[in-house]
């Protein structure tokens, strides 16, 4: 339904809806203009949770991505397999260790976070200087209601 014909009562259920979808299927297509690569989007969920926290353990990272431990262990072999995250010893517990993305694994991700960037971009120059406005008026809501 075009936003022009919503009625302006509409329901914070049907808000909440329609918000979900939306960002749902922004958040697939942005996926889908990712470069082309061996990795996939869990493994690359991962080493963005690292890039964003700095470090973590590998339970830590298992908790941050809501997977099982075992799960973790193969990303964490793969990406490390690849170069792109390195372990290092934990400062205070010997059995324990810290992984970190590499400069070769925060290089893949601003690759993929260029051609998401370039994609919306591309889109966003498709609206009118009016539907831009709307666009950022929704974002500073957004971040407001994501806080």
């Amino acid at each position: 339904m075009p936003v022009g014909s919503m009625n302006r009562k509409v329901s914070s259920t049907v808000l909440a809806t329609r918000l979900r979808d939306a960002i749902g299927r922004l958040n697939r297509r942005l996926r889908q203009t990712r470069p082309l690569s061996e990795l996939t989007q869990t493994q690359l969920s991962a080493l963005t949770s690292l890039d964003l926290a700095g470090a973590l353990t590998p339970r830590e990272l298992a908790e941050a991505e809501r997977v099982r431990p075992p799960t973790m262990t193969r990303i964490v072999a793969k990406l490390e397999e690849r170069g792109l995250i390195g372990r290092s010893p934990h400062p205070t517990d010997g059995r324990q260790v810290i992984l970190a993305a590499t400069a070769a694994g925060r290089a893949v991700l601003a690759a993929h976070r260029r051609a998401r960037d370039a994609w919306l971009a591309q889109r966003l120059a498709g609206l009118s200087a009016d539907e831009r406005d709307t666009v950022a008026r929704a974002i500073e809501i957004i971040e407001r209601m994501s806080r």
